[in-house]
């Protein structure tokens, strides 16, 4: 059985490359502290399990040491120049975007298909699991048919992929790391907390107002937070579940699915996202790119504020039983 160490590997040993190529890279202005930090990142992924609590802990001050502290730049590997690059884009033309679009044809195909294959009695990909096995499959996938097909240099992918992750940097991992904080945000119990007061604020027998503190409070908390995976155990435990689900019978696979959407929007409007909304504004090379509420955002908001009056009325309309 394929299980979510896989995934956990693939991602070690990648960002371990990284590491190995930015310290190598003489030319980097900060090569240590960029080496030094995608090694701990790698170590979280292929020994996290084996590190137990406090190194775990110990392991994640240090990143954020080393983010915080200025310690990680963007190198220059030298991969392909813009002639050989324009060359090799006229000549192939749009059949380029083949191998981006073979990951989420494979994660498709795999969460609806492979999840259901055994092999001897055994499943073939952890079924709970399925979903993000087979993204690695899609992406593993998608590198095998671009070496094939565009047959570059052995490290130009490797050092392509680390201009990339060095243009993102540290905001490469925020989704996890905020995830992360949303877990302990429920293991302590800040979701009671939030309930206790929603009780009392929130009118039982007004089915609008309880939709609506569920989809905006998701999206104020991801603001806030800037992460809607970290904003999901928070609200649902808080209104969600008990007064969603269990005082109003509503449906909680659609509470979930609207509530992580509702979440997203938030995501759209807060420069705490920044893998979402400094990045792009970043690698655009944005004028206003440093600015609290940079371009991108700007861009974003009307969109947000129409797709979460849209996810309260469809919480409204379709998770909740008819009256």
């Amino acid at each position: 059985m394929i299980s979510l160490r896989f995934a956990y590997a693939l991602a070690g040993v990648l960002f371990a490359a990284f590491a190995l190529l930015s310290g190598a890279d003489r030319e980097h202005p900060k090569r240590i502290g960029t080496g030094l930090f995608w090694a701990l990142i790698a170590l979280s992924f292929l020994a996290g399990d084996h590190l137990g609590d406090l190194g775990n802990g110990v392991l994640v001050i240090a990143i954020a040491l080393l983010a915080g502290g200025g310690a990680i730049g963007r190198g220059a590997p030298k991969t392909t120049g813009p002639d050989e690059r324009r060359e090799r884009s006229d000549k192939r033309g749009d059949w380029l975007f083949v191998p981006a679009l073979i990951v989420p044809a494979v994660a498709l195909v795999g969460s609806l298909l492979l999840k259901d294959v055994t092999i001897h009695g055994a499943p073939l990909l952890e079924p709970k699991q399925a979903t993000i096995l087979s993204l690695a499959l899609g992406v593993v996938t998608a590198l095998f048919v671009a070496v094939l097909w565009l047959r570059p240099r052995p490290l130009v992918p490797l050092e392509e992929g680390r201009r990339l992750i060095d243009s993102i940097g540290w905001a490469a991992i925020l989704p996890q790391a905020l995830s992360a904080l949303g877990g302990v945000f429920a293991a302590a119990g800040v979701g009671k907390a939030v309930f206790a007061l929603a009780e009392g604020a929130i009118p039982e027998d007004n089915r609008l107002a309880v939709v609506s503190a569920y989809t905006f409070g998701m999206a104020i908390l991801t603001v806030i937070m800037g992460n809607g995976f970290a904003a999901f155990p928070t609200m649902t435990a808080a209104i969600g579940l008990p007064l969603i689900v269990q005082r109003l019978h509503g449906d909680p696979v659609i509470m979930a699915a609207i509530g992580m959407l509702s979440g997203f929007c938030g995501t759209l409007m807060t420069p705490m996202a920044a893998n979402f909304n400094v990045v792009p504004a970043s690698l655009l090379e944005l004028p206003d790119r440093d600015a609290p509420l940079n371009g991108v955002i700007r861009a974003q908001i009307p969109t947000a504020l129409l797709l979460l009056l849209a996810n309260t009325l469809l919480m409204y309309f379709l998770a909740l039983p008819a009256r």
